[in-house]
C-alpha cells in the first residue's frame, strides 16, 4: 500500500477553515484594516525594489 501526501496543494475545504479562523480571531471591523495595511505594505516593497533596479541598470549605461 502506497501513501502518498500532496504538500502545498490546498482545497476549497482549506481555504474555507483558514478564513473562518481568521474571522474569528480578528473579526469582521478588523480585517478591512488588515487587508489596508497589507496593500500598502506591497505597495511599498515593490516601489523599494524598483528603486533599487534603477541604479543597477544606470550603472550598465555608464560602463
Amino acid at each position: 500500500m502506497l501513501i502518498t501526501i500532496h504538500f502545498g496543494m490546498i482545497g476549497g475545504q482549506q481555504i474555507i477553515i483558514i478564513l473562518v479562523v481568521i474571522l474569528l480571531l480578528f473579526g469582521g471591523r478588523k480585517i478591512p484594516e488588515l487587508m489596508r495595511g497589507l496593500g500598502s505594505g506591497i505597495k511599498e516593497f515593490k516601489k523599494a525594489s524598483k528603486e533599487d533596479e534603477a541604479p543597477e541598470k544606470d550603472q550598465e549605461k555608464s560602463s
